[in-house]
């Protein structure tokens, strides 16, 4: 079997944190409060009752749970042991069900190519060696005529004195070391990728945080944190 494409220390670093992951006051609180933005943004693209699903890099299952409770069937996968038994944990709670898998994209994409209306791959590009090969991997795993939704973090001064000396140094949103700056992904690199794996980019929007009035809010600034929606061809 090839290698498998994941860093096991940054699977490590997010298992340590895991049974903090439903916790909106922990080091997760920036997931908690930027889901429901993507989530209403995803939706309105496309309605995802009665859709099926795979969230990619699921963790501990925020955004997969957000989407099930829309109405979709959704799948979960990641490659943390510990995430995925928390998500599990929460799923049983909280009676919304979701399949949880621990299989890398590649080798899900092999066994369940084009079954899923929608895939969603989001905060996890900049954390894997090779994200082209998840942009493909994504690819293969949607219909044709199927949406692809990624989120990941620009590469430019702003993003490093925003995502890592603001979010992990001084306003300590997020635990120090959970980014490294080198794999964050300018968005004209992301349109590459997607384009080069046969997908079609449709939509792009930023997703900001105001530290005074500690809110996050959608629009067109892409120089943090941004999100693509794409479409395979059908």
């Amino acid at each position: 079997m090839s290698t498998i494409n994941a860093d096991p220390a940054e699977i490590q670093k997010f298992s340590e944190l895991a049974h903090r992951w439903w916790d909106p006051t922990s080091e997760f609180r920036p997931l908690h409060e930027i889901n429901p933005l993507r989530l209403e943004w995803i939706n309105q693209r496309i309605p995802l009752a009665g859709k099926n699903i795979i969230d990619v890099g699921c963790g501990g299952g925020i955004l997969a749970e957000s989407m099930a409770k829309k109405g979709a069937t959704v799948t979960g996968i990641d490659l943390s042991d510990k995430a995925l038994k928390v998500a599990d944990l929460h799923s049983l709670e909280s009676g919304v069900s979701v399949r949880y898998k621990k299989i890398p994209a590649e080798e899900m994409a092999e066994m369940e190519a084009g079954q899923f209306d929608v895939v969603t791959c989001m905060e996890m590009l900049e954390h894997v060696p090779d994200p082209a090969s998840i942009i493909r991997a994504c690819t293969r795993m949607v219909k044709p005529g199927g949406h692809v939704f990624f989120s990941t973090l620009n590469r430019n001064v702003k993003s490093y004195l925003f995502a890592i000396i603001g979010a992990e140094y001084v306003l300590q949103l997020l635990p120090k070391g959970t980014h490294d700056y080198a794999k964050f992904i300018t968005p004209a690199e992301l349109t590459q990728d997607v384009r080069n794996a046969g997908l079609e980019l449709h939509a792009m929007r930023g997703l900001s945080y105001n530290p005074l009035t500690k809110m996050y809010s959608l629009n067109n600034d892409t120089s943090v944190n941004y999100m693509i929606a794409c479409t395979k061809p059908a």
